[in-house]
């Protein structure tokens, strides 16, 4: 495992995200009260960017064309029907920095 960093922890308030490319690949970090969890940016039903969609709680819903996904764990928690899981990272804080890990 690599362990990528993404930013500090005061870059990313409770209930926002932000978008960060991660190993060529687009992710987003969210701080849900003050945890951080990282899953994909593209959503797998028509690849429209998540971090453009709107954040509920630990949901965030695509503009696109609704699908919702739990951001905790990417899983797909609402769309009219079945489309894949976003994919999910761990998600490391050490002091004020936020890591992700990777695959290597």
């Amino acid at each position: 495992m690599a362990k990528i960093l993404v930013g500090k922890t005061t870059e990313i308030m409770s209930g926002q995200m932000k978008k960060v490319s991660v190993d060529g690949n687009e992710i987003i970090v969210i701080n849900i009260d003050g945890n951080c969890f990282a899953v994909d940016d593209t959503c797998t039903h028509a690849g429209g960017s998540l971090s453009e969609g709107k954040l509920d709680g630990s949901t965030i819903t695509c503009d696109w064309h609704g699908a919702q996904f739990e951001c905790k764990n990417g899983k797909l928690v609402k769309f009219p029907v079945q489309i894949n899981d976003l994919k999910s990272y761990k998600v490391v804080i050490e002091s004020d920095d936020i890591f992700v890990e990777t695959q290597t």
